[in-house]
């Protein structure tokens, strides 16, 4: 499956950045039914080849130019093409069949990002290459187990899919662990032995002593 492409609003976009900057919940698109042919496939050219290699698609744009001589990601701008849209209104694809949002893909790819259990999770999945994946039209679980491309090698969709999966599994299981926690607790509560309350004082005592004395 090509990377860097997916839908809004059942439009077909280009994803050239995935997060804006100064406003990472934002993402930067470009809608390719509305490009004119003299830049659309220019466009999807660089989407097809070079762009498949880049983590960015905006960095393979920024290398390229359009047949007019234009810088390709300069165009984009100038003429107005480039739209910003929510991360979260975003379905990127994954295969034929199944995508996922990508707000929830650039966390995961930030947390892989962030230090040696992420590169490890990674590496966990590119030997295992199987696992189920989440087929979310913004919302519905997915039954399918992930598909491993042609070429052998994950995209980042499909990456996403798979540990969207693991911490799904991660959350039942711990949700399972409380349950259990909290029944052992009550256990332990019900075999504590009872602590020993000391007898009421009764006015016995007093009661006698008022005798006594009247008595006198």
């Amino acid at each position: 499956m090509i990377k860097h492409v997916g839908k809004h609003n059942d439009r077909k976009i280009i994803i050239v950045y995935r997060e804006v900057p100064t406003e990472p919940h934002m993402a930067l698109v470009v809608y390719s039914d509305v490009l004119p042919g003299p830049v659309h496939d220019p466009v999807m050219k660089v989407l097809e080849n070079e762009g498949q290699q880049q983590k960015s698609l905006a960095d393979a744009f920024h290398r390229a130019t359009l047949p007019d001589g234009r810088n390709m990601l300069g165009a984009l701008h100038s003429e107005g093409w480039l739209k910003k849209v929510q991360t979260n209104q975003i379905a990127v694809l994954a295969n034929q069949t199944s995508n996922v949002r990508l707000d929830e893909l650039n966390k995961i790819i930030n947390e892989m990002e962030s230090g040696d259990d992420a590169r490890k999770r990674l590496e966990e999945l590119d030997a295992s290459r199987g696992l189920q994946t989440r087929s979310r039209d913004v919302g519905e679980p997915a039954t399918a187990p992930s598909q491993v491309p042609a070429g052998g090698a994950l995209s980042d969709a499909d990456i996403a899919n798979n540990l969207l999966e693991q911490a799904k599994m991660m959350e039942a299981n711990a949700k399972s662990m409380l349950e259990e926690s909290k029944r052992l607790k009550a256990e332990a509560k019900d075999m504590m032995p009872k602590k020993k309350t000391a007898p009421k004082a009764t006015g016995v005592k007093k009661a006698t002593t008022a005798k006594t004395k009247t008595t006198a």
